[in-house]
């Protein structure tokens, strides 16, 4: 099991870094999102596929781009991703909406350039991160279990009464937040009231 998921990370971050050279070559505004943006920002690698934030406007050239380098690419019923396939089936998602908000050029300028994968490439900002994470969270999808790890890992990064402000709007990303402030993760925030995120 341990060298099977060795294999499955070292495939993902090898096709995260020919993706993401791809894009940032041709000058698509983009950051890494999901799992690979929280392992590139010190958690626990969790990688079933990559995942790319970027413009809406700047999908036709992304597309363009990896289908150039030998992707499939296909668009999902999903009107917020659509998605690319490796020669060794390896998914990269490249995702224009999070938790129904579109990516904005503001959100991309916010990301920080880390190296990842021997390359360096803009990833979203911790608490942009944890706040696409924990928006969508509802009745019907409501795992903590998988969150709370990744989040403990990225705590010192984060901006948590900016998170507490747009969570405000969800009970069940605020109450993530009680969670973690009764586990000693973070301390109480004082949210910070965003008239709009991203």
């Amino acid at each position: 099991m341990g060298s099977h998921s060795h294999e499955v990370t070292d495939a993902i971050l090898d096709t995260l870094k020919r993706a993401g050279s791809g894009l940032k070559e041709v000058g698509v505004r983009f950051a890494l999102a999901g799992g690979c943006a929280g392992y590139a920002r010190g958690a626990a690698p969790s990688l079933h596929d990559v995942d790319f934030a970027l413009v809406e406007e700047d999908v036709p050239l992304a597309l363009k781009t990896l289908e150039n380098m030998g992707f499939r690419t296909e668009r999902p019923p999903e009107d917020w991703l659509v998605k690319a396939f490796d020669e060794e089936g390896v998914l990269v998602d490249l995702i224009f909406q999070l938790a129904d908000r579109p990516v904005t050029p503001e959100m991309i300028g916010r990301a920080t350039m880390i190296n990842t994968a021997a390359l360096s490439l803009p990833v979203l900002e911790a608490t942009d991160l944890v706040i696409s994470w924990i928006l969508p969270l509802s009745e019907h999808s409501c795992d903590y279990s998988g969150l709370l790890p990744t989040v403990r890992a990225m705590r010192e990064q984060v901006d948590w009464d900016r998170v507490a402000g747009v969570a405000e709007s969800s009970p069940y990303a605020s109450t993530f937040l009680v969670l973690l402030e009764r586990l000693g993760v973070i301390e109480k925030p004082t949210p910070v009231r965003v008239d709009r995120w991203p």
